[in-house]
């Protein structure tokens, strides 16, 4: 077998037995590449190109596995929807922690590759489609400068998968930073297991946060190393108008990328309230809802550290409240800071907020394009003739020349905040139904337009910024278990 580059130093093995079921994937019948992400093989250091596309495939659906790797489930819990749940990784499996030739540790796992011991009845396996939305959304998430895991291949393993329909079995190679979780936290402190959450903090800040071990309170130091991490995601999330659409606790990683692409979606027309996921009835994880849920999810993580902050369990539930209540000031901090950007202020003024809000009002009730609204402002192009817009307008004009910016100074600055071209729903679901249907090609044009999301100017990516058409709108995303 080819060793293509691989360097494995799986440390997650260190950690206690409870945290993980050793397993292989499960056995497919026949494997076939269906795409391989060039560009990240190459960043990490790894070389297909002198092996046959029967070697890749059999590496790429868990039929095989290079040298060194050593797969796992990792086990966790979760606050599903608020309600909490005992957890795992219930259709993937880690094949282990590459090392980067620039030393770079990064998770390498297989998402659809079988049944494990948290499969919950489930059959553990994927369809095609669900794993290319992954693959394409994971990779736009990551061309737009927000901090994600990334897809590195999916292969299809011939057999066929039962969900509403017989659908083709697929599975998708994911590359993270880590695939801890608040849910891994959340498991550790089961039935008072004090020792083990130490042990997996310990190991947790060894590996992303090594610079705070000599803190005075470690635990704390370590709370809001992963609140800042949450805050910049969350306001990112936010600044590109991105619905996660299920932010329970097992979605939540401890370094801060975002995790799991299933009923995710863009937002279209702004609408705070926007929900795409057809499981969230109550809108629990609406765009608006996002930096409350982070919050409380940071809450959860808190919960579990209480042994850790101090012996006294009133001091450490103080201090935890006392970090955790800080959540909300430092999400608004950057969130404005974030939509000054989008309108082009090098810093923000008193008043500016108010100008923030006025534009997203304006918004709202006119059913304006997010993107397309901020694309024009950045463009210099009036995105609407409405009275009302133009008062703004020329207040906004007014406010650069109080900052002192020119306008071509302002828009450098929004040019790098706004983005031309997102991966619209109506677009991701055309692309993949073609893919279904045996052609990528639509496929691979998208995503060759979601690789430069602020080329302004780029003609090419005409047809993927236009809204849908009221045919074409999506107003249900699913999970695609």
């Amino acid at each position: 077998m080819t060793s293509f580059g691989f360097n494995f130093d799986n440390s997650y093995l260190s950690l206690p037995d409870a945290l993980y079921s050793r397993l292989d994937p499960a056995p497919v019948p026949d494997p076939r590449l269906i795409i391989l992400n060039d560009d990240l093989a190459e960043e990490l250091g790894l070389d297909f190109s002198h092996s046959t596309e029967m070697e890749k495939s059999a590496l790429f659906s868990g039929k095989s596995l290079p040298k060194g790797a050593q797969p796992l489930a990792q086990a966790y819990a979760g606050h599903q929807f608020g309600h909490f749940t005992i957890l795992g990784d219930g259709r993937a499996h880690l094949w282990g922690e590459h090392m980067t030739p620039h030393g770079t540790r990064c998770d390498i796992q297989f998402k659809g590759s079988g049944r494990t011991p948290y499969s919950r009845g489930g059959d553990g396996r994927a369809a095609l489609g669900p794993m290319l939305r992954e693959y394409l959304m994971a990779e736009a998430m990551h061309a737009l400068g927000i901090p994600t895991t990334r897809s590195l291949a999916v292969a299809t393993t011939g057999d066929t998968v039962m969900r509403d329909k017989p659908l083709p079995g697929a599975v998708l190679t994911r590359i993270a930073a880590s695939h801890i979780r608040v849910g891994t936290f959340e498991f550790a402190t089961l039935e008072g297991r004090d020792a083990m959450t130490r042990v997996l903090m310990n190991y947790t800040i060894t590996r992303h946060d090594p610079d705070i071990t000599d803190a005075d309170n470690l635990a704390i130091a370590f709370l809001k190393r992963v609140m800042g991490r949450q805050a910049d995601l969350i306001t990112h999330w936010m600044r590109v108008g991105f619905i996660h659409g299920v932010m329970n606790t097992d979605n939540m990683t401890i370094s801060g990328e975002t995790i799991d692409y299933g009923p995710c979606a863009f937002m279209d027309v702004y609408n705070p309230g926007t929900v795409f996921s057809s499981i969230d009835h109550a809108g629990r994880y609406a765009y608006a809802n996002q930096p409350v849920i982070a919050g409380w999810n940071i809450a959860r993580l808190a919960e579990t550290l209480i042994p850790l902050i101090d012996d006294d369990v009133q001091v450490a539930v103080q201090k935890a409240e006392g970090t955790v209540n800080d959540f909300p000031e430092l999400y608004q901090k950057k969130w404005l800071s974030m939509m000054g950007r989008k309108l082009g202020f090098k810093k923000l003024h008193k008043g500016d907020d108010q100008l923030i809000s006025s534009l997203l009002d304006w918004m709202q009730k006119t059913h304006a394009d997010y993107t397309n609204t901020f694309r024009d402002l950045t463009m210099g192009v009036m995105p609407s003739q409405d009275s009302e817009f133009r008062v703004w307008y020329e207040q906004w004009q007014d406010r650069l020349k109080l900052h002192g910016q020119t306008i071509d100074h302002a828009r450098a600055i929004m040019q790098q905040n706004n983005p031309a071209v997102i991966p619209r729903n109506h677009n991701v679901e055309m692309a993949l139904a073609a893919a279904n249907a045996g052609d990528m090609q639509p496929f691979h044009n998208l995503m060759n337009a979601l690789k430069t999301p602020y080329a302004y100017g780029d003609e090419s990516l005409a047809t993927y910024q236009s809204p849908p058409q009221s045919g074409e709108r999506v107003y249900q995303t699913f999970c695609g278990t």
